[in-house]
């Protein structure tokens, strides 16, 4: 018969187990299924093209200093260092080894919307896909189907370079876990059909607040503070807000944010500045319709 002893380390081992097995449970990857990226039918390549501008994927995807329709070449490899160690931009070129030209789109939308690479394992989260998470599938597959217009790279960048325990992806279903979500951040009573277009546009595709959030020690937002500006996540300095109630921007008109977005020139003639810069190249792209949905929705953002 078992001494007492064995039968309580068998019992400490047995709840461990389910422990362990009820923790990955709760944070183990989670595409989507197969069905849910099926019957999309033939990509819109010309909303594919205007997702990829309001996404900055030229931003963090083309090389260093490219211009022109090097801008187009997704190649990856540029550096983006953070308190976590440095993450290295991914080739998303039509390449079928380097890049992502023999994903399926179902492969792709995992990514996009639920952290989850082609092999089911974790996505780091300095890909945004926190916010992608609200795309549509019909986005997901339009802008899926531009990418693969667009020309190959053979490119291969870098590994991420990370400290431990930041390199063990299983860490990731955890962050998760506490932050992931694909709701609207906040909730706009009575909003209009601009206003939801703006709150699909900033929430999602445009990403807005990956960098005008603060975050706490964890990388996750802070609660009660969408938009509300904070220390810059990709090095030094500082975000603005972009609430109604931020200092600068709640004084700005609807049509001064739109000629803002549009043009680069702020209501005082200043220019923008910083990071900014890129992002503003990106967003000029759009049409006018959706840069005065961007403008309306952040009007009606409360501030903190």
């Amino acid at each position: 018969m078992a001494s007492t002893f064995t039968k309580i380390v068998a019992a400490v081992v047995v709840v461990g187990a389910v422990g362990l097995g009820g923790a990955y449970a709760l944070t183990a990857p989670d595409p989507q299924p197969e069905s849910h990226w099926a019957d999309l039918g033939s990509p819109d390549l010309a909303n594919g093209e205007q997702l990829f501008w309001a996404g900055g994927c030229a931003g963090c995807h083309a090389a260093p200093g490219a211009e022109g329709d090097a801008l187009k070449i997704m190649s990856g490899g540029r550096a983006l260092p953070s308190d976590f160690g440095t993450f290295h931009i991914p080739n998303i070129s039509s390449d079928n080894q380097a890049g992502i030209g023999g994903w399926t789109v179902a492969q792709f939308g995992n990514a996009m919307t639920r952290g989850v690479g082609p092999n089911g394992e974790h996505l780091y989260p300095s890909f945004p896909y926190g916010s992608y998470a609200r795309l549509s599938p019909k986005d997901v597959n339009d802008l899926f189907g531009y990418l693969k217009s667009l020309p190959a790279s053979s490119n291969v960048a870098p590994a991420h370079d990370l400290p431990f325990p930041f390199n063990i992806r299983l860490a990731v279903g955890g962050w998760k876990f506490l932050y992931f979500n694909d709701g609207p951040r906040v909730e706009l009573a009575n909003a209009s059909d601009q206003v939801k277009r703006g709150q699909y546009l900033v929430e999602g595709p445009g990403h807005c607040g990956e960098c005008h959030t603060p975050r706490n020690a964890l990388g996750g937002f802070e609660a009660g503070a969408w938009l509300a500006g904070g220390p810059n996540p990709e090095g030094e300095g500082r975000v603005p807000g972009i609430t109604s109630t931020s200092e600068g921007i709640s004084a700005w008109s609807e049509d001064e944010i739109v000629n803002y977005l549009e043009t680069g020139f702020t209501p005082d003639f200043d220019s923008v500045g910083g990071s900014m810069v890129e992002v503003q190249k990106n967003i000029a792209h759009l049409p006018k319709s959706d840069l005065a949905a961007i403008a309306a929705y952040l009007k009606a953002v409360p501030g903190k």
